[in-house]
């Protein structure tokens, strides 16, 4: 097999700007204390310990992992993973770093054992989160489960379900949502301003180039006992569960649900319509389409939105991962890299002179400046001009997001990415596979977003 596994350690909103005055400075940015906490919060200082458990040592609990070791006064008390490698891994890390987590193998032996467990980060492929996110609510544990919510709506819904019935805390990880640069363009720079004028479009993209097949070190299999019995067929779709559509919902759902959760969280409305095409174009042992384009239709407050998706996986042409906003007096490019986010202001616009000085917004120069004073023909608008917003992220992606849950579990702060908001996203995104396998233009309705 390809040894191609981590090696082991050593040791718009289109908001109308009354709202945003009102509530958006606050809520958006996760700072609101709710007068009436849910059953079970802790109301304890921001000094106290929260007991932590980290089920899923894989590519991606690792990266929250890594997140969560950046955050004072939290203690892994515990690790589970199925597959040894991967536990040894993520048993390795945390002791490394002064934390006495104990390894399991079964979740639910973790749980029945644990006792002073106060919360359970969730990062095992998509089919178990439903299942162990209401395993461990019910519990009486605060979870935070990475997206997508399940594989299913149906899985999904039933996590919003069992949040609601235990009065507990469900995190989903739309880190996004908790990202400051994110935060600031959504309830500044289209809230507050409303820089962009009416947003009318919307396009957004995460290509990837080809890659083989994951594989694993020749002595770290898993018994076929132990894979039947956590539901994997075998280990080769262990490793690859995202392309096989018992365990995920493909690259529209492992990529594609962290920026199209940004679509509607911007433009703070649900979607009307999907058409979507896509397909096995390459990978012939795969089941999920690797190449998916789709096309939403919102109803806004101030008129329609048209918003394009595509994800690429045979490709990394047109670069990097981003959401694109466009409206009548600007567009904003976003983006978690820096390096491809950036504000564009029309020509006919309002002037951003006043912003500027109040420094909601900073202008750049550049190509993109450059080339608003050049044109190859007279039907071509000039290239508008570049600014920048002022805010950065000097931690980990993630750290936010979770540092947010924790805030959230001691009563200092709504969660940013709630499962019923989730739950929206959720729906949104696994209807682009029904659509593609529809061969037709899909409709959502009340019922769809229904809890």
């Amino acid at each position: 097999m390809t040894e191609n596994a981590t090696p082991l350690p050593d040791k718009s909103s289109i908001f109308s700007r009354r709202q945003f005055l009102k509530t958006g400075s606050l809520a958006g940015a996760g700072l609101l204390v709710s007068s009436s906490l849910p059953n079970g919060l802790r109301a304890a200082g921001a000094n106290e310990v929260i007991n932590l458990a980290i089920v899923g040592t894989g590519a991606q609990g690792r990266v929250l992992i890594e997140a969560a070791l950046n955050i004072p006064n939290i203690r892994f008390a515990a690790v589970c993973d199925i597959w040894e490698y991967s536990l040894r891994y993520g048993s390795g890390i945390l002791r490394k770093f002064g934390h006495p987590a104990v390894a399991y193998t079964d979740f639910h032996e973790m749980l029945e054992k644990e006792k002073d467990l106060d919360a359970v980060l969730i990062a095992t492929p998509d089919f178990w989160h439903a299942p162990m996110t209401r395993d461990a609510l019910q519990a009486g544990l605060h979870v935070y489960c990475e997206k997508m919510m399940s594989n299913t709506v149906d899985g999904a819904r039933s996590m919003v379900q069992a949040a609601r019935d235990t009065g507990k805390l469900l995190q989903i990880g739309h880190q996004r949502r908790s990202n400051p640069r994110y935060i600031y363009a959504r309830e500044k720079v289209i809230g507050l301003a409303g820089l962009l004028g009416r947003i009318t479009s919307v396009n957004g993209q995460w290509n990837r180039a080809v890659s083989e097949d994951l594989g694993w070190p020749d002595k770290y299999p898993i018994e076929e006992s132990v894979l039947k019995k956590y539901g994997y067929d075998n280990m080769h779709e262990f490793r690859n569960w995202r392309w096989y559509k018992k365990y995920g919902g493909g690259p529209i759902s492992d990529l594609g649900a962290h920026q199209i959760d940004i679509y509607h969280w911007f433009l703070d409305t649900k979607p009307k319509s999907i058409m979507a095409s896509g397909g096995c174009d390459y990978y012939t042992n795969h089941e999920w389409y690797d190449n998916v384009m789709a096309i939403y239709e919102f109803d806004t407050t101030a008129g329609p939105v048209r918003a394009f998706y595509q994800v690429l996986t045979t490709t990394s042409a047109g670069g990097g991962y981003w959401e694109y906003f466009m409206g009548t007096e600007g567009a904003l490019k976003m983006s978690e890299n820096p390096s491809f986010t950036r504000l564009f202001r029309e020509n006919s616009a309002p002037e951003w002179t006043d912003w500027e000085k109040r420094g909601l917004v900073n202008k750049v120069g550049g190509s993109e400046n450059q080339q608003a004073k050049t044109t190859i023909d007279i039907r071509e608008t000039a290239a508008p001009s570049a600014w920048s917003m002022p805010v950065t992220l000097d931690k980990a992606i993630h750290q936010p997001h979770i540092e947010n849950f924790l805030d959230a579990m001691r009563g200092q702060a709504e969660l940013n990415c709630p499962a019923e908001e989730a739950f929206l996203t959720e729906v949104t995104v696994l209807k682009v596979n029904e659509a593609i396998e529809a061969g037709k233009t899909l409709e959502f309705t009340d019922a769809d977003f229904t809890i």
